[in-house]
């Protein structure tokens, strides 16, 4: 395998943000409606954003400075000036509006406006929230950190949230947003959004409070795996110990099991890959008990 290996200090500024915001994908988007001191309402999306802390509960994002002029975006400009934002999450019923409100637009233009999106007056501070979002933070500025001063730097804006408005129909039935009413979509490279449709989101249990015992812990025969990959390695190794002999040997009696058992008694080759093939399904069906007992049969 090839790899190219790139030196930032010998790239132009365009060509390396090309490469980084390619790779460090996909990525949330704040779009952050502020207002200057004048009142004028600005609103526009920044794809390198975050959350950062709960207690307090802390959101930031980063205006890059324009990479031809050097020149501030007018959100960089409002919050330093105005300590305030609030940061609408757009999801794939917005997306197209969300995108143009990026264009470059005087300063007295009113994205709002342009992009047919609904201002709702927020409670705690002066920029206006998006009606069409589902999620919005109302944020107090608490630090911008500037990173940088040739085009093409970032300026850390510090958000500490003040209120959460929520839309009632992406809760589930405990309270929690649910990722699938959610609807997010994110920023890749270049052109490229990701829409977290259904089939694109997946469940993955968080590592055992009892210590997963880890990959290296594995069976030779199991870890050296030709047919396994590195998740399902992974998943195995989340699991704090195996079934016991017992476990695996009253296994024998599932009728898929069985069948395999049976019918490839006399070419163990086989009989080894058609186990080790069923434990993979087994394991990408979310059924890592029953993989174990199986995959560990090969070693019988």
């Amino acid at each position: 395998m090839s790899v190219k290996t790139i030196d930032p200090q010998q790239v132009q500024a365009s060509e390396l943000y090309a490469l980084m915001s390619g790779a460090v994908a996909p990525r949330p988007i704040a779009f952050a409606s502020t207002t200057d001191t004048a009142g004028n309402v600005n609103l526009s999306p920044f794809s390198f954003f975050n959350l950062f802390s709960s207690k307090p509960p802390l959101l930031v994002f980063s205006p890059l400075s324009r990479m031809r002029d050097n020149s501030s975006k007018h959100t960089l400009e409002n919050v330093l000036a105005t300590k305030e934002v609030v940061i609408n999450i757009g999801n794939y019923d917005m997306v197209e509006q969300m995108s143009l409100a990026s264009t470059e637009y005087e300063l007295e233009i009113n994205e709002f406006i342009k992009a047919g999106l609904t201002p709702v007056a927020s409670l705690r501070v002066k920029p206006p929230r998006v009606q069409e979002a589902p999620v919005a933070f109302e944020c107090k500025v608490t630090d911008v950190i500037k990173l940088g001063t040739e085009g093409g730097a970032g300026n850390l804006v510090l958000c500490e949230v003040l209120l959460m408005h929520v839309h009632e129909n992406i809760l589930d039935e405990n309270g929690k947003i649910d990722s699938i009413k959610l609807n997010a979509v994110a920023r890749m490279g270049g052109d490229d959004y990701l829409h977290a449709i259904p089939e694109a989101i997946f469940k993955l249990p968080k590592p055992s409070r009892n210590k997963g015992m880890g990959v290296d812990q594995l069976p030779g025969f199991i870890r050296n795996s030709s047919i396994l990959n590195g998740n399902n390695l992974g998943r195995l190794g989340n699991t704090a110990e195996m079934p016991t002999d017992e476990e695996v040997a009253a296994f024998k009696s599932d009728p898929l099991v069985s069948y395999i058992l049976t019918k490839y008694q006399h070419d163990p080759a086989t009989q080894r890959k058609e186990l080790e093939l069923l434990g993979k399904k087994l394991l990408e069906d979310n059924q890592v008990t029953q993989a174990w007992k199986v995959l560990l049969l090969m070693g019988k």
